[in-house]
């Protein structure tokens, strides 16, 4: 695993290190700022991996940032995704400590780095990366560390950190012990002139807030659509899961072999899972647009939007952005439903509709003037896509169903309420194009 951590400025030039096994020379830091020059000379070869001299430079960039990792390119042990992986949790850690990281930063926080990552990771393996474990015995303020790593020579270590279960503590108690899943997806997709899916993906994820008292066992069931590889659903659709991750928590052995969830959850909210599909989907919301220019000096835009989900179905907060010439001015608008105003900052239309039922179909119709000394061209055409966004309740494209979500405390053996809420959602990238 990783030999040294480094955090280097935005030229490269090591700020804050630390060394867990003494194997990489220190002239090795001194070369990656030049590896750096010649990896930008040459586009082609660019890669967040560099190997010279018999040594691995595996790094990140946030903010004005590198965050480095070493290893000896010899290593039998080297598990480039998991040093990958620890660098970003690397990030996700001191940046829910400090607020924002960057170089300024770096300097003010130094001693409590050090401390954070002494227990982050012990020679070069990943040990404790849960936030809320490491804020229990380290804090930012130094007096209130000296207390606790005095408390701690003395009481020891916290539980947590003693037993199998290091994301939640013991003694959590809630009035009321409640958990809600909700179940996330984002359609991705790139629709043609003519209605057609040229590219589609869902990007699930299974968010969990609990609140729930002890140490609780959760047992989570969900349909074998979404569990199995389905290459003999009755929908003769071939659904396969890809990019499958599980938090932490998660017994992986227990899910390889039976096929269910099971997990003694963190407090408070987290990412039980997250998946992807690239599968073969129809328009949710398919918009049909004709942009047709008059006499050089105006540009009609005629759209009409149809909800392609089931009619008890409704999608919520939906927005259609059509993109218009640069320049152009003195709106018309002419619309059925919703409402629609000029967003000339950013050179387009917006269109929305606060509820758009399954099954309906709304037009509007826009006309835009045209400066006539800057359209010499008969036929101006926009070149940027509509952008379409949307959520739809009670609804998730996949098909994924939570069969039961049960709640087992052995000890206070208290009663637990469970709620599951579904939602899909549009992606960062759901669009039509328009030539």
């Amino acid at each position: 695993m990783a030999s040294v951590i480094h955090f280097c400025d935005s030229k490269g030039k090591s700020l804050l290190s630390r060394d867990f096994k003494g194997d990489i020379p220190s002239w090795a830091i001194e070369k990656f700022p030049f590896l750096l020059v010649e990896s930008e000379e040459e586009p082609s070869k660019a890669s967040p991996i560099i190997q010279f001299n018999g040594i691995n430079y595996l790094y990140i960039t946030h903010n004005n940032l590198y965050l480095l990792a070493m290893t000896k390119s010899s290593g039998m042990d080297t598990n480039v995704a998991q040093i990958f992986l620890f660098l970003h949790k690397i990030i996700t850690v001191l940046t829910e400590y400090f607020k924002r990281l960057e170089e300024e930063s770096i300097r003010d926080n130094f001693v409590i780095i050090y401390e954070l990552l002494d227990e982050m990771m012990d020679f070069g393996y990943p040990q404790i990366t849960e936030t809320k474990m490491l804020k229990e015995y380290i804090t930012q303020r130094s007096y209130q560390l000296e207390k606790r790593q005095k408390k701690a020579q003395e009481l020891g270590p916290p539980s947590a950190i003693t037993n199998a279960v290091s994301w939640r503590k013991e003694g959590i108690t809630y009035k009321k012990n409640e958990a809600f899943l909700d179940v996330i997806e984002s359609v991705n997709m790139l629709i043609n002139q003519q209605g057609k899916v040229l590219r589609s993906e869902i990007l699930g994820k299974i968010k969990v807030k609990s609140q729930l008292s002890g140490m609780p066992d959760l047992r989570l069931g969900l349909n074998d659509k979404i569990i199995h590889t389905d290459h003999n659903s009755n929908s003769g659709k071939n659904v396969e899961m890809e990019d499958v991750k599980f938090h932490q928590c998660v017994r992986l052995s227990k899910f390889e072999t039976d096929k269910i969830i099971t997990f003694i959850p963190p407090d408070g909210e987290f990412d039980l899972m997250t998946y992807r599909l690239s599968t073969s989907l129809k328009p949710l919301i398919l918009v049909d647009c004709q942009i047709v220019t008059h006499s050089k000096s105006r540009v009609v835009i005629t759209a009409r939007i149809k909800s392609q989900i089931k009619k008890k179905s409704t999608a919520n907060n939906v927005e259609i952005l059509i993109p218009v010439p640069e320049d152009a001015d003195s709106p018309k608008f002419q619309y059925s439903h919703g409402k629609i105003k000029y967003d000339p900052a950013n050179s387009q239309i917006v269109w929305k509709l606060k509820h758009f039922p399954g099954g309906k179909e709304y037009a509007m119709q826009a006309e835009l003037g045209l400066p006539s000394v800057l359209n010499t061209d008969p036929d101006v055409k926009v070149k940027r896509p509509i952008k379409v966004n949307f959520q739809i309740p009670y609804f998730t494209t996949s098909g994924i169903q939570v069969r039961y979500l049960k709640i087992q405390e052995p000890k206070l053996q208290y009663q637990s309420y469970p709620w599951v809420r579904y939602i899909t959602q549009s992606g960062d990238d759901y669009t039509v194009r328009v030539d």
